[in-house]
């Protein structure tokens, strides 16, 4: 079994709990799909937000709706780059897996596609 990091984006459509919470449930819902992850098999998250978004830690939303009561998680204010995409939600799964690097799929979803154009597979939606 390996230690894989997989990486995803989407963009929070408002700053607002019930947008931040939407935008989490989502991709978080989608890279395990993906990846065929059981939350078990989870090391640690990482969230980050641009500092536009600050309503609500996206962690709470991972814990409350998709199983991550066990997960070790962190939030994180995204470096704010200049010309960089606003209103975006990162994430980094770290999980055991038997999968090769190049089977996982990091998902990016909404305007976030933008930030890793170079990975245009089934994963980016």
């Amino acid at each position: 079994m390996f230690v894989r990091g997989i990486r995803g984006a989407t963009v929070v459509l408002a700053n607002t709990p019930e947008e931040i919470e939407k935008a989490t449930v989502e991709l978080t819902n989608e890279i395990l799909a993906q990846n065929e992850v059981a939350v078990q098999d989870i090391a640690f998250a990482v969230f980050t937000l641009t500092k536009d978004l600050n309503a609500a830690f996206p962690a709470k939303f991972a814990r409350l709706n998709c199983g991550f009561e066990l997960v070790p998680m962190m939030c994180y204010q995204e470096l704010d780059v200049p010309n960089s995409i606003r209103m975006c939600l990162r994430v980094l799964l770290t999980v055991n897996t038997d999968k090769a690097q190049n089977e996982i799929k990091h998902v990016y979803l909404k305007g976030a596609k933008a930030l890793r154009a170079d990975l245009e597979r089934d994963s980016i939606k």
